[in-house]
């Protein structure tokens, strides 16, 4: 959540963390990078469709404050594949879905990142493309993506994952992919989004009672891998997600390396039209080598696509007050860590996006 000093909105930078146990980097250092006041977490030992008890959703928010951060939200309470096909035991997992929320505002925590991406949560083909400074970063090209069976898509990965385990890779999920297709055959776009909707309606009333805003991750990448359909990919299915549960709960995570591997999004437009439903911002930065062949960069604007200014200020032309946070950093300085999610190349997007916000928020007062 941002922070109100003297009228003026201060924003709330966080990075993300999966916990003790599965990250590697620790509380100590996230707090050493001063300008981070909290973290975005989840437990992630938690199957979809599982219930959060409060005592470990505590534990957890517990662990974060003693540590001298914020807990602001959750990075995912992920949504079963019952749920998103509409398998006749949906109804049980969103019960369990419901009470996880109940418990996390009880908790005093607002905000829940999700996705309901098909199979793959996201999709790259490499883990450590090297770029020429000698830094690796995530890759993804649709040539290989059209040649590879999605069955062994894990296994070519796998080997650069540098011990961790990656969020939506998960090597048990990954072992009944040829199942999770034939689950998904029948489903098209239109169903996916009458899932969708089932499963917000069924949750808002929870949402209005603990002030809990759900914000939808965008497919990665913005177009069908394997066949399988994406609906959270452009800023018409967005809009028409906002309208057909219109509750200010049902919100959006603007992540803009999602968004933004479809060059035909507008990123700046899409967040002004989002305004008062982004609940979260995933900041970050691509190199596009062709339209379907990418890699992430340095979040400074010159090392790849996007204006990661006019990114900023349309965030702070609508008055967003959610956390945010750098996202997908590159590997540097001999850190060995889950792909993207090391330290010290999110610690410098960290300072690159508040350095951008102050620029921003001090010429305004100028004006």
């Amino acid at each position: 959540m941002a922070v109100q000093t003297g009228g003026e909105f201060v924003m709330q930078m966080t990075m993300r963390w999966y916990g003790s146990q599965y990250d590697t980097v620790t509380l100590q250092q996230i707090r050493q990078t001063a300008y981070v006041k909290g973290v975005i977490s989840t437990l992630y030992n938690k199957m979809p469709g599982e219930l959060w008890t409060y005592e470990e959703i505590m534990a957890l928010k517990n662990e974060v404050e003693a540590a001298g951060l914020t807990l602001p939200g959750i990075e995912s309470v992920n949504i079963s594949d019952a749920i998103k096909t509409g398998a006749p035991e949906r109804d049980k997992d969103i019960d369990a879905y419901i009470k996880t929320l109940e418990n996390l505002g009880k908790a005093d925590i607002h905000m829940v990142c999700y996705n309901f991406m098909p199979v793959f949560d996201w999709t790259r083909t490499e883990l450590a493309r090297m770029r020429k400074d000698g830094s690796t970063v995530l890759a993804y090209n649709q040539k290989t993506v059209d040649s590879i069976d999605p069955a062994k898509m894990f296994d070519s990965i796998s080997n650069d994952m540098n011990g961790t385990v990656m969020p939506g890779w998960e090597p048990e999920r990954m072992a009944k992919v040829k199942q999770l297709f034939e689950e998904y055959a029948d489903i098209d776009e239109e169903k996916l989004f009458a899932n969708l909707k089932y499963f917000l309606e069924a949750i808002m009333p929870v949402c209005d009672k603990y002030d809990i805003n759900m914000a939808i991750h965008p497919d990665d990448p913005s177009w069908s891998v394997f066949g399988l359909p994406r609906i959270i990919n452009n800023k018409d299915h967005i809009m028409r997600m906002m309208k057909m549960v219109d509750n200010p709960h049902n919100g959006v995570t603007f992540c803009s390396g999602s968004y933004g591997t479809n060059l035909e999004n507008d990123l700046p437009d899409m967040i002004r039209s989002l305004k008062g439903r982004i609940h979260f911002a995933h900041v970050r930065n691509l190199k596009f080598n062709s339209p379907t062949d990418f890699e992430e960069a340095a979040h400074l604007s010159s090392d790849g696509t996007f204006d990661m200014y006019e990114i900023m200020l349309a965030l702070y032309d609508i008055g967003f007050d959610g956390p945010i946070r750098p996202d997908h950093g590159r590997m540097i300085w001999d850190e060995v860590a889950m792909p993207g999610y090391g330290l010290y190349d999110r610690a410098l997007g960290a300072t690159y996006l508040n350095g951008l916000w102050e620029a921003i928020e001090k010429s305004h007062k100028q004006k």
